[in-house]
């Protein structure tokens, strides 16, 4: 989504009029968007910036009927929601086709109006400015101290509403990928898995138990995957290799409670070869809870070695949240300036499982990516959002409230360097 500017000036009135262009990027001809949840936020978008003064919208895609359609009728049908308690779709574009002929093309679009009008009926409005975040997450005077818990239980409680998709994940489910699994429950669906290049004459061999997660400004920004097992290290590098990483995050201690949460895919010195792939450690160094180690990996196909830096942060413990939020602010600010001199290629992102702690560093980082880009937060939809390209990610009520928890850090740490209040 992006927005221009520009200034209208009429022929018999001199007088100069804004005019702003809102322009929805992610929208394919004849298709319709992954989810509805962007285009519910472009609409909020288009109707607080149109003047209460002002006259018709004018609403255009190509042909100015599929798309243009769809949008109109999504409008319409959350004000008739609002003002009648009902919605009649069938009626509505039965009515709008006399007035413009094919005005919503296809059945998809047809489907996707009832999509965004179940989500919007389901969920509501869950966007926060980043000034009335105190207010939500705190109780006012005269209520019960735990009434903000409840809020946010209640919150976390609609995201049961999120359906695993079982049907989508036949590929983890064959019984020779299951057993690169740590938890059976946490496997990458289809749609999003992250693909390895098949060995020769050894099937299954494509499969790594990692699923592409988008970013806030990029698709498939992030890799969500498990702690290596002794027998997944090479699968992992071959990923690492292929799919042109620089940054590694890594939120597991190896050993957690006396139990082998993942195996340790590095050397403590000199280097070490998977496969076709050899680890040379550089340097480690330990700051602030995290340590900092660069890696030089080379593939014995190519001559070219590629230098990886993992960041791994020691201060989260299995059971539980870091103790502060400043630790994850760190964190994501140093994986992003990594990223910047490297090109952002995925961030392959782990931690056991890879969903808990995985799925809050992830949602944290798209969540503060935004509050600086717009100065709003939705919580609830960047979770949301997460879940449906992997099961079970941000897994618990405590890890939810966390993400709200570093939000608050991070405004009252930069709200007198950014214009946030």
């Amino acid at each position: 989504m992006c927005q221009r500017w520009g200034i209208s000036v009429s022929e018999g009135c001199k007088a100069p009029r804004l005019v702003t262009q809102l322009h929805f990027t992610s929208w394919p001809d004849f298709g319709v968007p992954f989810t509805p949840i962007g285009m519910l936020k472009f609409l909020k978008k288009v109707k607080s910036l149109n003047p209460t003064h002002a006259g018709p919208i004018v609403v255009h895609c190509s042909a100015g009927v599929g798309r243009t359609g769809t949008f109109v009728v999504i409008d319409a049908m959350i004000d008739m929601m609002h003002a009648e308690q009902k919605i009649d779709i069938f009626d509505f574009v039965a009515r709008i086709r006399n007035q413009r002929p094919q005005m919503v093309q296809t059945d998809m679009q047809y489907s996707f109006i009832y999509q965004a009008l179940l989500e919007y009926y389901l969920y509501g409005d869950t966007e926060l400015d980043v000034s009335s975040l105190e207010k939500h997450l705190q109780p006012s005077q005269n209520t019960a101290p735990n009434l903000v818990k409840i809020g946010l239980e209640e919150e976390f409680k609609k995201l049961t509403n999120v359906r695993i998709m079982k049907e989508n994940m036949r590929t983890g489910n064959l019984p020779a990928n299951m057993k690169k699994a740590r938890v059976i429950q946490i496997i990458p669906y289809d749609f999003n898995r992250v693909i390895l290049s098949m060995k020769r004459g050894q099937e299954y061999t494509d499969y790594i138990n990692a699923s592409f997660i988008d970013g806030y400004r990029q698709k498939d920004y992030f890799i969500a995957t498990q702690g290596p097992l002794p027998h997944t290290v090479e699968d992992f590098w071959r990923m690492v290799w292929e799919w042109k990483c620089h940054t590694i995050v890594m939120l597991t201690e190896v050993l957690e409670r006396e139990q082998e949460k993942c195996f340790q895919y590095w050397p403590s010195e000199g280097s070490v070869t998977y496969g076709e792939i050899t680890i040379e450690i550089k340097s480690d160094l330990l700051a602030d809870a995290i340590s900092v180690r660069d890696f030089l990996i080379t593939h014995s196909q190519d001559k070219q070695g590629r230098l990886v830096r993992q960041f791994h942060f020691h201060g989260w413990p299995e059971i539980g949240i870091p103790a502060e939020g400043k630790g994850m602010i760190d964190l994501i600010a140093a994986v992003q300036k990594q990223q910047q001199q490297t090109g952002n290629h995925p961030i392959t992102v782990h931690c056991s499982a890879g969903a808990g702690r995985t799925g809050t560093f992830i949602a944290l980082s798209n969540i503060l990516e935004r509050v600086k880009a717009e100065g709003l937060l939705d919580v609830f939809q960047a979770v949301k959002s997460l879940r449906l390209q992997r099961p079970h990610m941000v897994q618990t009520l405590e890890q939810y409230e966390f993400c709200y928890k570093v939000v608050q850090d991070f405004i009252d740490i930069f709200s007198d360097y950014a214009n946030f209040k």
